[in-house]
């Protein structure tokens, strides 16, 4: 049943509040705005009566009260995550002990990664390294409730184990940070890999689903074009480095002010990740060169 546009009100809520999003769909959205989570971090409540909870959000104490009251006289059964950053998972902790649901993740934070040289998985700083899911989940596998059917769509690249969640009955796909509706996703390594990224992207054209629910913004009512400008932009970055490349920039440090002349400058540390995340990409492609492992102090230049 594909959602219809009525049931669409993006921008109108309160924090706290659970707004009827579809007939199958509530959000509350946490009090957490910023320049990396736009309004705020989006949970998502599956159901009527017996429940699923995605993305529970951070951890604060108004937004688990929030949650428990939009929950009242229901059943969780199921905690989804996409995936582990702080904005997403902490809050799980406690609405598991609340309601006595289990959690259902792709695995702990890195647990995607491929491994470094040296055998040990590296993890970054924003990451919930307390998490660890009761049930692990693998692409393709099917969660069902009373009345709603989610199916497991695996898309690492802004983590190494970010999910999405499929909800069948409306052809809705429940993004959590891969695809978001105001800005593209921070592909941050260690954990972040652009290769992986652009890959979960192109996976998504094959699909078919209606609209996605991003765990930040509003939702996306014509998904392909919306993947395909995704797609375009980041090929677009790959250009601005080769030209920043060819013009004698071989530093990260030197393109970021340049490349985002239009952005905040309080962003340019975790765009420089991303730049970096493009090079590790170009690097592996054979497109660019540089000593040992690409790193944010590392020299580059053209192949």
């Amino acid at each position: 049943m594909p959602v219809q546009i009525p049931y669409v009100r993006e921008i109108e809520f309160e924090y706290g509040a659970c707004d009827e999003v579809s007939p199958l769909i509530r959000r509350v959205v946490a009090h957490n705005p910023s320049a990396f989570t736009y309004k705020g971090t989006g949970t998502y409540i599956i159901g009527e009566g017996d429940v699923a909870v995605i993305d529970p959000g951070p951890l604060l104490n108004e937004h688990v009260e929030a949650l428990l009251r939009a929950l009242e006289g229901e059943t969780v059964s199921h905690i989804l995550l996409t995936h582990t950053h702080s904005d997403h998972s902490p809050a799980a902790k406690p609405l598991k002990a609340l309601t006595g649901a289990r959690t259902f993740a792709f695995g702990p934070h890195g647990s995607g990664q491929k491994q470094a040289p040296d055998g040990d998985v590296q993890v970054e700083e924003d990451g919930d390294m307390d998490f660890v899911p009761d049930v692990e989940l693998r692409h393709g596998d099917i969660i069902e409730g009373d009345g709603w059917t989610v199916e497991c769509v695996y898309t690492p690249g802004h983590t190494s184990n970010h999910m999405c969640f499929a909800l069948r009955e409306e052809k809705a796909l429940f993004t959590g940070d891969h695809v978001m509706g105001w800005s593209t996703s921070i592909v941050s390594p260690p954990d972040g890999n652009m290769e992986d990224y652009m890959a979960s992207l192109r996976l998504l054209l094959t699909r078919d689903d209606e609209i996605y629910w991003p765990t930040h913004g509003p939702a996306i009512t014509d998904p392909k074009p919306f993947v395909r400008s995704f797609i375009e932009h980041r090929e677009d970055r790959e250009r601005q480095i080769m030209e920043q490349l060819a013009a004698g920039r071989t530093r990260i440090q030197d393109m970021v002010p340049i490349m985002y002349a239009a952005v905040d400058k309080r962003l340019y540390p975790a765009a420089a990740r991303s730049v970096l995340a493009h090079m590790e990409h170009l690097v592996a492609r054979g497109a660019v060169r540089t000593e040992g492992r690409p790193t944010l102090g590392s020299e580059f230049r053209l192949a």
